[in-house]
């Protein structure tokens, strides 16, 4: 399945990372969820993968169908039922993720101030940029360099 530069994109990111057993549960569900995704009646070209066990990412081409208001509410619904059976919250925008050695590492936004005030995030720290809206921004701006982040600028007092 291949999609366009502007495919739309959604990313929740988890508060701990999940399990094997958990991702690949939460993966067969976000699978039977995206081949019957419909906007409409009409199927979306759409797909949803695990990334470094604590991201769900959807992408949605939208060149034969359009995302709607309802469809969109759809994965939100499932995406709170996955919350809800794993025990994990997707939704906490004050979560920071960050790599360290290659390593995921998700931390409250407290913790994540702390890390930059003592200099254990810098400017070449990779981020999670989750605000990305379609396929080429997360291509090129979901990992990137704190200081390249809209994280730098939240945090700027600090460095």
């Amino acid at each position: 399945m291949s999609f366009s530069p502007q495919s739309k994109v959604w990313i929740y990111q988890s508060n701990r990372a999940f399990t094997n057993d958990e991702g690949q549960a939460i993966q067969q569900r976000l699978n039977e969820f995206t081949v019957q995704w419909k906007a409409h009646g009409h199927q979306l070209n759409a797909k949803a993968e695990i990334l470094y066990d604590f991201f769900i990412v959807f992408f949605v081409d939208e060149a034969s169908a359009g995302v709607t208001g309802c469809s969109i509410d759809s994965s939100v619904r499932i995406i709170k039922e996955i919350e809800q059976q794993y025990n994990v919250d997707l939704f906490d925008r004050f979560n920071m993720a960050y790599k360290l050695n290659d390593k995921v590492i998700v931390t409250n936004k407290e913790d994540f101030e702390t890390l930059v005030n003592i200099k254990a995030i810098g400017p070449q720290t990779i981020v999670f940029n989750n605000l990305v809206q379609n396929l080429q921004e997360f291509e090129t701006k979901w990992q990137i360099p704190f200081e390249q982040s809209w994280h730098s600028k939240v945090f700027a007092h600090l460095l």
